[in-house]
């Protein structure tokens, strides 16, 4: 497995220029992958893009809730391994316009599910993105995969959806699919300021206070993107394997913090201790406590993260560091 295991292996990405995407895609490309990736909006700031990256691979422009575009993408091209990571992933976009995270959400998921039931003689392995978000609030924790999916809110409900979506493929059709359910992912290339470790990165670079837009004291689990990377090619490897079809796995650190924690972990980091967050104490339907057990990966995949937070959060600091001096030049 490994690095030969991707070497010609023809694989489509959906969400290729986001977080996950564009490290997947990047770790992709140097294991010698053909991939095809699924574009909606150009963003010429991605780091896929700017990068060079995206231009060695071959670019399908189209949406989530464009089924054709999907199932002509994954015949043309002979996809036989699908990373289904594209979503609406901004939760205030989630609540301020929860119409269109449920079209990208879930008729997207269930688009990539049905593309792949239709070309089923090519495709031999689907990773689908889900959340610890599907899980909804529990007062058993951490989350354990045996939980069940009771998202209530929209970018939470929209994971339970797209689950159960999922799940109905493979026990209807034996499509040979596994769910990722990640931590709060972070590291170079999240553009998206308003989330909190790159907007706190960049605040603190800029001897500014960084925002905080809960109480602070919301628990999470922060999962650095190589770790998450390193786990989604470490799943797929091992599809179509009876054992790990249908499957759903827990992806994280198992090492809850509040946002106020990770705040001043960032703040010390960088030597902007003096700094004083400022607590907004607007943020509403959300989760208090979220984290996650990963005693099933590590049993059934010998998986483990091989960053601590501080590594994972000094490659990231570093990243930043280097795009705003780019940026602001």
């Amino acid at each position: 497995m490994g690095v030969n295991f991707w070497h010609r292996r023809r694989v489509f990405v959906t969400g290729a220029t986001g977080l996950l995407g564009s490290w997947l895609v990047e770790e992709l490309l140097q294991r010698g992958a053909y991939v095809t990736c699924l574009v909606r909006d150009w963003v010429a700031e991605s780091a896929l893009v700017s990068s060079g990256s995206l231009a060695k691979t071959t670019v399908v422009r189209g949406a989530l809730e464009d089924y054709d575009t999907i199932a002509r993408a994954l015949n043309e091209h002979e996809i036989d391994t699908v990373f289904h990571l594209g979503a609406q992933t901004i939760v205030g976009t989630a609540l301020r316009s929860p119409v269109s995270t449920f079209e990208a959400n879930i008729r997207g998921t269930w688009n990539v599910m049905e593309a792949c039931r239709v070309n089923a003689k090519l495709i031999q392995r689907v990773l689908v993105a889900s959340s610890d978000k599907a899980y909804g609030a529990h007062k058993q924790l951490p989350y354990t995969e045996d939980a069940p999916l009771l998202g209530r809110f929209p970018y939470d409900a929209s994971k339970t959806c797209a689950e159960f979506i999922v799940s109905s493929y493979f026990h209807t059709y034996r499509t040979p699919v596994a769910i990722t359910r990640c931590g709060n992912l972070y590291g170079g290339g999240d553009l998206n300021f308003n989330r909190l470790v790159p907007g706190t990165i960049r605040s603190a670079l800029y001897q500014e206070a960084p925002l905080i837009r809960s109480n602070g004291k919301f628990i999470r689990d922060y999962f650095y993107v190589r770790d998450a990377v390193a786990a989604y090619l470490h799943l797929a490897e091992r599809l179509p394997d009876e054992r790990f079809l249908g499957q759903a796995f827990n992806f994280g650190t198992e090492a809850p913090l509040s946002v106020l924690q990770l705040v001043q972990r960032i703040l010390r980091l960088i030597g902007a201790k003096a700094l004083k967050p400022q607590v907004l104490n607007e943020a509403s339907q959300e989760i208090p406590r979220q984290y996650l057990s990963c005693a099933k990966a590590r049993r059934m995949l010998g998986w483990q993260p091989q960053y601590t937070l501080d590594e994972g959060l000094q490659e990231t600091i570093a990243w930043y560091r280097e795009w705003l001096a780019r940026h602001d030049s």
